[in-house]
């Protein structure tokens, strides 16, 4: 393909090879085919209006459309997320691949890794979007790409079965749209947000007595653009009644009657430090999902920059995983170790049943770092939403709309 890379400014090269090795030195890129089509397509041409060095910086996505309060409406992917994607997918010569998400770069990926013998659709609710795709993509060798607007939640006209689901959008749910059109085999890669946390989530189809379902084999730390449209979902937000910085932000199980909180910040904060460290820079977003599955009330706390009063401490940037029980509510926080060189993980909790929840959130942390730390990623299985409970097995099994979704641990 006509990737027009004999023409770019040596600068452009430079910099596209530079990302790649940082990428394949942080283990980001493991395979020669993403290797090679990430040093071939010209990212910056599709994102005309970055400098180079925004464009290749490895770990920043592009902002492309914005909306009414600076709401971010689309976006060039990060190289890092577009790389882990990739080789989530698993993307061989022949296959057939929808996209869904337009932007036109990651679909240039696509055609680069299928070759002539496959096909790509890339499909996007936004006309700007796929406006802007279908001319870059021409500009620039990959006219072979399909692009579609339309709900991709809906089942989308002229699409036959296709290998690979490639999803580069926000998702709470799985619509049955995109399973039906899956070969028995495919592989869905999707940015999948479960009670609060995003997981970029590869999955196989496995067959079983009620007709299959979807099964993960890795679960990555992603952050995306929300879906819009018919499949499009909002969270539930609380503000803790007696200051107006905290909001407690619910996924899924949201409390019943949220007024049980009103008094929880007039009540003396309690503090549990759980003697569990990680090192500087040491990865810890399973203890994240570890709390999502473990406690019946996770939510996300975060506080306003602006009206912060000291209230509550977050983790980081004014966001911690917490927890709510009745009036109470708990929240995660870290200090440094007397050495400097590490962090340990303390509770907070506030209202009247503070000293009894704050336990109980530490020992979930202590129960990851004894059980699941350094081991496997939980299984997440997805199951049509009329499945009987016996049939969803799992530690913790969400609700959606058009699915039941099941987290559970394997053993370490």
């Amino acid at each position: 393909m006509n990737t027009s890379t004999a023409t770019e400014p040596p600068e452009a090269t430079r910099l596209r090879d530079n990302c790649v090795d940082q990428l394949m030195a942080d283990g980001v890129i493991v395979s020669p085919g993403v290797e090679k089509v990430m040093r071939r397509v010209p990212r910056h041409v599709f994102a005309p209006h970055a400098s180079l060095d925004d464009a290749y910086s490895p770990y920043a996505a592009v902002i492309t459309k914005v909306g009414e309060n600076g709401v971010q409406l689309s976006s060039v992917s990060a190289p890092q997320i577009q790389a882990m994607m990739l080789e989530q997918a698993r993307i061989e010569v022949g296959d057939r691949v929808l996209e869904i998400g337009s932007g036109g770069l990651n679909s240039a990926y696509l055609a680069e890794l299928v070759g002539e013998e496959g096909n790509v659709t890339s499909v996007d609710i936004d006309p700007d979007v796929t406006s802007r795709a279908r001319r870059l993509l021409d500009a620039h060798g990959y006219a072979r790409v399909r692009v579609v607007t339309a709900d991709a939640a809906e089942p989308i006209p002229g699409l036959g079965e296709v290998d690979v689901i490639m999803v580069t959008v926000g998702a709470w749910d799985i619509p049955p749209a995109w399973i039906d059109r899956l070969t028995p085999d495919g592989r869905l890669v999707v940015p999948l947000r479960l009670r609060g946390l995003t997981r970029s989530v590869a999955f196989r189809r496995v067959p079983d007595s009620h007709g299959g379902h979807l099964e993960s084999t890795s679960a990555l730390v992603c952050g995306f653009v929300a879906m819009q449209g018919s499949d499009q979902h909002d969270e539930t937000q609380i503000l803790v009644n007696g200051t107006p910085e905290i909001a407690l932000r619910f996924d899924d199980g949201a409390p019943a009657d949220p007024h049980l909180l009103d008094n929880a910040v007039r009540t003396p904060r309690v503090e549990q430090w759980t003697g569990v460290t990680v090192a500087l820079g040491e990865p810890f977003s399973g203890l994240q999902m570890h709390l999502a599955i473990d406690l019946p009330g996770f939510c996300v706390m975060s506080v306003d920059p602006q009206l912060d009063t000291g209230t509550v401490s977050p983790r980081h940037k004014g966001f911690s995983a917490a927890a709510v029980s009745g009036g109470t509510f708990a929240y995660v926080t870290t200090r440094r170790t007397p050495d400097g060189e590490r962090f340990e993980f303390g509770v907070h909790a506030l209202g009247p049943d503070a000293p009894t929840f704050a336990d109980t959130v530490a020992g979930s942390v202590r129960a990851w770092d004894r059980e699941h730390r350094c081991g496997p990623d939980p299984l997440i299985r997805v199951y049509p939403a009329d499945t009987p409970d016996e049939a969803v097995p799992g530690d913790r099994v969400i609700g959606k709309r058009h699915s039941r979704i099941s987290l559970s641990w394997p053993p370490a």
